[in-house]
C-alpha cells in the first residue's frame, strides 16, 4: 500500500497504521468495523463524492478484504472509478474488479462495457488497464465478451508494441480457459508472422501464446518453425551490443531463446526442409561453440543465462535424435558440468545425459563418463543428485557394463539414503534380469538385494526371482542352495523367508541328498522362522510344509503335528487355523497318487511381461527410459494351472491384511497378446484356499465377496484392473479406488462418474474426487472417496467408467462396496444380554427370516470367518447349540444408531442354514437378511 500513500491519500495511511497498531484480533475487528460503517454512510450520503474520495474509500475496502473479512459494499462505486480518464483511479477500480467481483454480479454487464471502452481508448495505459483486468478475471464470459477484439488488438498495425504484448499474454490467459477463443483460417497466419515482429518483448510474448496453440494445434500453426528457426538463428548470431535493450549480462535475449528453443520440441522431425535444417543445426553448434568461449562476466547471472539458453538447445538435440555429430558434441559438453563446482550444472547434466544414454548415437559416448558418474552417486553432498546419478547408471548400462554398474549400485545400496533405497532395489532388479547371462548370478543379485535391503524390496522383485527359477531348470538346484544358505543366517529378512518357502517347496528335492541339507534340516530352519513373520508369510510357509509332505513323506509326522496345533480352535488367526484344517485334512485323506498329483511342482509360466518396470516408471513418471524387459519365459505368478489341482504358497489378493496387493502388479500383459488374455490364467499368486476350484478368467467383477471385507480387485479385465481400500468409523467411511492400465497403450477421456441419485443421496451422501483423464501406459492413479450414512440404505452406489482404448469407446458399470453392513460397530454382549435383546425384539415388523441351501459342502469355520468380516460381533458361548453362529452389533447413521442381532442356524444333514436377523428398525432386517441370505 506504500504507492497509494505517496499519491496523498493521508485517511487511507491512518487506516493502515490503525490496524497494525491493534493490540488483539478484537481490536481489530473493533477498528475495521468502525471504518465500515464511516464508508457505508459516505457511500449512502446525499453529498456527492469525487473521485478521489471514492478511490481512497474503495482501497480501504480492498484493504481490509485482503486482511480476511467480508466485503458486501462499494462495487458500484469500483464501477464507476472505470469511467474515471485519472490512472490512479482507473488502476484502483480495476484492483478491486479483479479481486472481489464475482463473475455472477449483476454489475459483470457494466463491467463488460467499460472495458470495452477502454479498449477502443487511444491512452495505451487504459488499454493494459483493461487487458489485464481481463486476464486476471480470464474467465468464460471474458472470453466470448471480448473474442474479437483482443485478436485485432494484437495483429493491428496501429497498435503500440506495449499493447501487443499485453494482447498476445491477454488471449493466452483466455486460450487456456477456453479454447475456442482463438479465430482460425487468415488469423492463423497473422500470429505466426508476430516471430517477425521488430519488437522483441512482441515476439517474447507471441512466443509463449503461439508454443500453446501448437500444443493443442499442431499442424494449423507448423508456419512458426521456419520462422522460430530465422528468429533464433538471428539471436544467438547477434553480438550483445546489437541486442543492447533484451541481452542479459552479454547474453542476448536469453528468455526468448529459450522459448523458441521449446516451441520447435512441439515438431518431431522439427522441419522436413533442408534449408530450414541447415540453418538450425548451425545455430545449435553455434550454441554449443559459445559454451566453450571464456565467460564475459564471472557474475552467476551471466553463467545461469548462458547455461539456461545451452540447456535448452540440448534439450532440442536430444529431443530431434537425428544428428550424431550434435548429440556427440552436446554429451562431451555435459561431460564436463559433471565435474563443475555448481550443484545445480552436475545435476543438469546428469539429468540431460540421461536421455542422450537412450540414444543410439550416443549412448557409447555417455558410457566413457562411467566412472565420474559412479564417484557423484557414492560422493555427492546432494541425495538429488546421488539420485540422478543412479539413474544415468540405469540408463547407460548394457551388456557390456550391466555386472559392474549393478555390482556399484549394490555396493552404494548399504548406505544410500533411505528415500532411494527402493528405486534403487527395482532398478538393480531390472538389469540383472535384462542382462543375466548366467541366470545363477540373477539369483545372486536378488538374494543380496533382499539381505542389504529387504525392507524396500517390493513383492514384485520376489515374485519375479520365483518366477524365473521355476521356469529355468538349470537354474533350480543352485537357487535351493542358495537360498538355503542365506535363510541360516540369524537375522534374515522376512522376503528372504518367503523366497526360501517358495523355492525350497518346490526344489528342496534338489538338494536333500546333502545330510547338511536333509528333509528335516530344511523344514527345522524354515519352521525356526516361523514365529518371527506375519500372518501372510506363516500362510505361504504352511503351503511350504503341504509340499514338503509331497516331497519327503519321512517328515509327515513333524508336519502334520504343526498343522494339528494351527488347528486347534485357540489359534488367534482364524485364515491360519482354516489353511492348517484343510492342509491337515488333505495330508490324512488324500492317497499318495492324489496328493501327488494335487501338490506335484509348479508349471512353467506362460509368457508375461515384467511388471517391475511398470511400477518403477509409476514412481518416476516421465524419468524412465525405455528398458522394456521381455523375457520367453517371463511369467504372471499364476499358480492356478487348467486343471485347478495345484496348490498355491500365497494367499494374496484374498487378505484383508493385505488387499491392496498386485494392482498392476504381474499380471500386466504384453500389448501382443492383450485379446487372448481370456484364454490364459492372470490371477497374482492367488489363495490356495479362495481359488484353488477355478480359474480366473479375463474379466473378473463381484462385489459380493466385498461383503466380508474391505481391500481387494474389485474388478479386472484385459485393460483395467480397479482395486479398492476402504477403511469406515461410525457413519462415515473412506475409499481408495486404484486404476491400473494394464495396456501398453494410454487410456484417454477417462472419466469415473457416480450413479447415484439425489434421493438416494439423502441417505448415503458419496463424495469423489476427480483423476487425470488420461491413464498412462502400465501406470495406476487413485481416487479417493467419502462416504456419510445419513439414513439405513437398500443398494450401493454404482459407479460408471469410461475410456478411449485405441480409438474405441469402453464403458461400464461397477457396484461399489458400500453396502450398508459397513457401518456396522461389533457389539459385545453375554448370553442373558444376548436372549432378552433378542426377546424384545420380537414383533413382525423387526425380524426377517430365511432358509436356504448351503453353497458348498457345509463350512462351519467359512460361515464364522464371513461374519466377522460382516461387521458384526461373533458371540461364542452365547448359542446353547454350539453349532449355531450368533452376532450383535449397531449400525451408525447421522440420524439413529441401529441395533441388530443375527444367529446362523446349520443343519448338517440337510447341508443347509436357517438365518434370522431381529433389529430395532424394520427397513435394517430386511436389508441384511437380504444381503446374507445365500451367502454360506
Amino acid at each position: 500500500m506504500a504507492p497509494v500513500r505517496g499519491d496523498g491519500m493521508r485517511g487511507l495511511a491512518v487506516f493502515i497504521s490503525d490496524i497494525r497498531n491493534c493490540k488483539s484480533k478484537e481490536a481489530e475487528v473493533k477498528r475495521i468495523n468502525k471504518e465500515l460503517a464511516n464508508i457505508r454512510s459516505k457511500f449512502k450520503g446525499d453529498k456527492t463524492l469525487d473521485g478521489y474520495q471514492k478511490k481512497k474509500y474503495v482501497c480501504k475496502l480492498l484493504f481490509i478484504f485482503l486482511l480476511g473479512h467480508d466485503i458486501d459494499f462499494g462495487h458500484m462505486e469500483a464501477v464507476n472509478l472505470l469511467s474515471s480518464n485519472k490512472y490512479s483511479e482507473k488502476q484502483i477500480g480495476y484492483l478491486f474488479i479483479s479481486v472481489l467481483v464475482n463473475t455472477n454480479s449483476d454489475l459483470i454487464r457494466l463491467i463488460i462495457q467499460s472495458i470495452k471502452n477502454d479498449l477502443q481508448s487511444r491512452n495505451p495505459v487504459h488499454v493494459n488497464l483493461a487487458l489485464q483486468c481481463i486476464a486476471n478475471i480470464g474467465s468464460r464470459d471474458m472470453a466470448e465478451s471480448f473474442s474479437n477484439e483482443i485478436p485485432k488488438l494484437l495483429v493491428s498495425g496501429d497498435t503500440m508494441d506495449v499493447v501487443k504484448q499485453s494482447a498476445a499474454l491477454c488471449l493466452l490467459r483466455l486460450f487456456r480457459s477456453s479454447p475456442d477463443i482463438i479465430p482460425g483460417g487468415e488469423w492463423t497466419s497473422r500470429i505466426i508472422h508476430l516471430l517477425n515482429d521488430q519488437h522483441m518483448g512482441v515476439v517474447t510474448a507471441a512466443t509463449s501464446l503461439i508454443d500453446a496453440l501448437v500444443k493443442r494445434n499442431p499442424d494449423e500453426y507448423k508456419g512458426c518453425v521456419n520462422l522460430a528457426v530465422s528468429r533464433l538463428s538471428r539471436i544467438v548470431t547477434a553480438s550483445y551490443t546489437d541486442l543492447q535493450d533484451y541481452t542479459y549480462y552479454f547474453v542476448p535475449a536469453p528468455w526468448l531463446s529459450v522459448k523458441l528453443l521449446r516451441l520447435l520440441q512441439n515438431y518431431n522431425p522439427v522441419t522436413e526442409e533442408a534449408g530450414v535444417r541447415a540453418r538450425l543445426n548451425e545455430t545449435l553448434e553455434t550454441i554449443l561453440n559459445k559454451a566453450q568461449e571464456p565467460p564475459k562476466s564471472k557474475k552467476v547471472q551471466h553463467s545461469n543465462a548462458k547455461n539456461a539458453v545451452l540447456f535448452e538447445a540440448i534439450n532440442l538435440i536430444i529431443h530431434s535424435d537425428s544428428e550424431p555429430n550434435l548429440l556427440v558434441r552436446a554429451c562431451n559438453q555435459l561431460g564436463q558440468f559433471l565435474s563443475n563446482r555448481e550443484t545445480n550444472l552436475r545435476y543438469l547434466a546428469l539429468e540431460s545425459m540421461c536421455h542422450l544414454a537412450t540414444s543410439e548415437f550416443s549412448h557409447e559416448e555417455v558410457k566413457k563418463h562411467q566412472e565420474v558418474v559412479i564417484l557423484s552417486m557414492k560422493m555427492e553432498k546432494d541425495v538429488s543428485v546421488r539420485q540422478m546419478a543412479v539413474d544415468l547408471l540405469y540408463a547407460m548400462c548394457d551388456r557390456g557394463n550391466a555386472e559392474e554398474i549393478v555390482q556399484e549400485m549394490l555396493n552404494y545400496l548399504e548406505t544410500a539414503d533411505y528415500s532411494i533405497r527402493e528405486e534403487m532395489v527395482l532398478k538393480v532388479a531390472i538389469l540383472a534380469e535384462k542382462y543375466a547371462t548366467d541366470y545363477t548370478w540373477y539369483v545372486d543379485v536378488i538374494l543380496n538385494l533382499i539381505r542389504i535391503a529387504g525392507d524396500y524390496v517390493s513383492e514384485e522383485v520376489w515374485y519375479r526371482v520365483i518366477q524365473i527359477v521355476i521356469n529355468r531348470e538349470e537354474v533350480q538346484g543352485y537357487a535351493a542352495k542358495t537360498v538355503f544358505e542365506a535363510l541360516q543366517a540369524p537375522a534374515c529378512h522376512e522376503n528372504m523367508v518367503k523366497v526360501g518357502g517358495y523355492i525350497l517347496g518346490e526344489f528342496g528335492n534338489l538338494i536333500a541328498g546333502d545330510s547338511r541339507s536333509a528333509p528335516l534340516v530344511q523344514f527345522k530352519l524354515l519352521h525356526s522362522k516361523y514365529h518371527l513373520c506375519s500372518p501372510m508369510t506363516r500362510a505361504l510357509l504352511l503351503s511350504t510344509y503341504i509340499k514338503f509332505i509331497n516331497l519327503f513323506p519321512e517328515i509327515r509326522t513333524n508336519i502334520q503335528e504343526v498343522f494339528r496345533q494351527h488347528s486347534n480352535l485357540r489359534s488367534a488367526d482364524a485364515e491360519l487355523q482354516q489353511r492348517a484344517s484343510e492342509y491337515l485334512q488333505l495330508s490324512i485323506v488324500a492317497s499318495t497318487d492324489v496328493l501327488a498329483t494335487v501338490l506335484e511342482e509348479m508349471p512353467s509360466f506362460p509368457e508375461r511381461e515384467s511388471s517391475i518396470l511398470a511400477v518403477l516408471k509409476k514412481k518416476k513418471p516421465g524419468r524412465v527410459p525405455e528398458n522394456e524387459i521381455r523375457e520367453s519365459k517371463s511369467p504372471a505368478p499364476t499358480s492356478i494351472t487348467q486343471n485347478n489341482t495345484h496348490v498355491n504358497h500365497n494367499n494374496k489378493l484374498n487378505s484383508n491384511a493385505n488387499a491392496n496387493a498386485d494392482l498392476l502388479g504381474l499380471s500386466t500383459p504384453p500389448a501382443n497378446n492383450i485379446n487372448n488374455l481370456s484364454n490364459s490364467n492372470n490371477s497374482a499368486l492367488l489363495d490356495v484356499l479362495g481359488d484353488i476350484y477355478g480359474n480366473n478368467n479375463a474379466a473378473v467383477y463381484s462385489t459380493k465377496k466385498f461383503l466380508f471385507k474391505n481391500n481387494g480387485v474389485l474388478f479386472e479385465n484385459e485393460m483395467l484392473q480397479i482395486g479398492v481400500k476402504s477403511e469406515f468409523r461410525q457413519n462415515l467411511g473412506r475409499l481408495g479406488l486404484f486404476y491400473g492400465n494394464k495396456t501398453q497403450v494410454p487410456l484417454t477421456n477417462f472419466h469415473p462418474v457416480l450413479q447415484w441419485s439425489a434421493e438416494e443421496a439423502l441417505k448415503l451422501n458419496v463424495q469423489m474426487k476427480a483423476v487425470e483423464p488420461t491413464l498412462e501406459a502400465g501406470a495406476q492413479i487413485q481416487q479417493l472417496l467419502t462416504a456419510e450414512c445419513i439414513e439405513d440404505y437398500a443398494d450401493a452406489p454404482i459407479i460408471e467408467i469410461s475410456f478411449r482404448y485405441n480409438g474405441t469407446q469402453q464403458k461400464f458399470s461397477i457396484k461399489l462396496p458400500l453396502t450398508v453392513n459397513k457401518f456396522f460397530e461389533p457389539t459385545e454382549m453375554n448370553a442373558e444380554s444376548f436372549f432378552a435383546r433378542w426377546k424384545n425384539l420380537s414383533g413382525e415388523q423387526q425380524r426377517a427370516q430365511k432358509v436356504f441351501k448351503a453353497a458348498q459342502p457345509l463350512d462351519l469355520p467359512g460361515a464364522r470367518n464371513k461374519l466377522i468380516g460382516f461387521g458384526m460381533q461373533l458371540l461364542d458361548q452365547v448359542d446353547p447349540n454350539p453349532d449355531n453362529m450368533v452376532c450383535a452389533g449397531i449400525i451408525h447413521t447421522q440420524s439413529q444408531q441401529v441395533g441388530c442381532l443375527l444367529r446362523l442356524e446349520p443343519n448338517k444333514q440337510a447341508q443347509m442354514f436357517r438365518l434370522t436377523i431381529r433389529a430395532s428398525k424394520e427397513t435394517v432386517t430386511r436389508v441384511i437378511c437380504d444381503l446374507l441370505a445365500d451367502q454360506f
